[in-house]
């Protein structure tokens, strides 16, 4: 269904104030982006795995010190560590080089410090481009909005993303699709966004699978990298529902972030079919496969993610929990959210059911 079929809606749109830098070996420019802050003493930041491609990118910068323990789910002690270092090195700026992890730590020190903070994607999470933060502690993840966690500067650098492996780059990418899923049915999306949000589908669905047959294919990775940032956008301003709920739940359990986005997003889109039509119809055409929630479904299993909860660490006995956790205070989603199909919801994601194919909105 275009959105031209139906008859437009008053609507609030709200456009984030980013700058963004794209194509390939735009990393190169990182001084100038740096320099064009005034910063002059700069807190890196990255995961340890990150230290041959930091010291690449950042050799020039005006360096006071890198944090170089960013992990999944930025829990709270390891970002007061983080704090506590840009603190003591007097930084100006952080430089994020790395994921949805790394950037969460840029984010959460920006929080507090009011550090302005320069982004450099290497994965598909979309983190770069919202106002979204979360913090992790005590099996739980705290999340909020705030203006001040949005980076300054966002370089994409398709040629960073060359070396992610496709196990990851094909969750990576579904993370990111699930973000223009939830932004097709959000109770305050708009127009604008739907666009942005069905174009970052479409070419997420066309890039990933090339990935996984051709990790180096550089078109393909900045198609992907274009839909990731679509993604992002997407998500920027609208609320999310059922699907990153529930992601919050499992994450609190110290689940995978990606792949955790990844197993639930058919069985969310199936949840809330009947509910958002014109959104199902947009993740049909973007996609192509068949109806939505199981054209996402077979097109992660052609690109080999794991399919199932218990394949990534959950518990059986988790499921229920996290059933109730997400029943118990209520939030805006297209269907209402309710304990017992949420239920069978988590055990057919536990299990790796196919979600059962619906009739589709012409």
């Amino acid at each position: 269904m275009a959105q031209g079929s139906v008859p437009l809606k008053s609507f609030l749109y709200t456009a984030l104030p980013m700058r963004v830098v794209f194509g390939a070996g735009t990393a190169a420019q990182l001084g100038a982006e740096v320099e064009r802050l005034g910063a002059k003493r700069v807190l890196v930041i990255s995961t340890p795995g990150r230290a041959q491609m930091v010291g690449s990118l950042c050799n020039d910068l005006p360096i006071a010190g890198v944090f170089d323990q960013a992990v999944m789910h930025t829990p709270l002690d390891k970002v007061k560590e983080a704090r506590t270092q840009a603190a003591a090195v007097n930084a100006d700026c952080c430089v994020a080089v790395g994921g949805g992890s790394t950037i969460g730590f840029g984010k959460a020190i920006a929080l507090t410090g009011g550090l302005p903070v320069i982004a450099v994607p290497t994965t598909y999470s979309g983190s770069e481009m919202t106002t979204l933060w979360g913090v992790s502690e005590g099996g739980a993840k705290k999340t909020g909005r705030d203006p001040k966690v949005l980076p300054r500067t966002v370089i994409y650098d398709p040629r960073l993303t060359l070396g992610l492996p496709p196990a990851v780059s094909a969750a990576s990418g579904m993370n990111a699709m699930a973000h223009c899923v939830e932004a097709l049915y959000a109770h305050d999306g708009n127009p604008i966004v739907s666009l942005m949000a069905e174009e970052g589908i479409r070419a997420l669905a066309a890039a990933l699978p090339k990935i996984a047959i051709s990790p180096k294919d550089l078109q393909a990775r900045t198609d992907a990298l274009y839909g990731a940032w679509l993604a992002g956008c997407s998500i920027s301003t609208t609320s999310v529902a059922l699907h990153h709920k529930l992601c919050h739940v499992l994450g609190g359990l110290g689940l995978p972030h990606a792949e955790t986005h990844a197993i639930l997003l058919p069985h969310a889109v199936r949840y809330n079919h009947d509910a958002a039509p014109e959104a199902m119809a947009r993740i049909r055409k973007a996609i192509g496969l068949g109806d939505a929630a199981t054209s996402i479904y077979d097109l992660e299993t052609k690109l080999g993610i794991p399919m199932r909860l218990a394949d990534i660490g959950m518990k059986e006995q988790d499921i229920e929990r996290a059933a109730q956790i997400a029943n118990a205070a209520p939030y805006p989603n297209p269907r209402k959210v309710e304990y017992e199909p949420v239920l069978a919801l988590l055990r057919d994601a536990y299990a790796g059911r196919r979600p059962v194919k619906r009739s589709f909105v012409e």
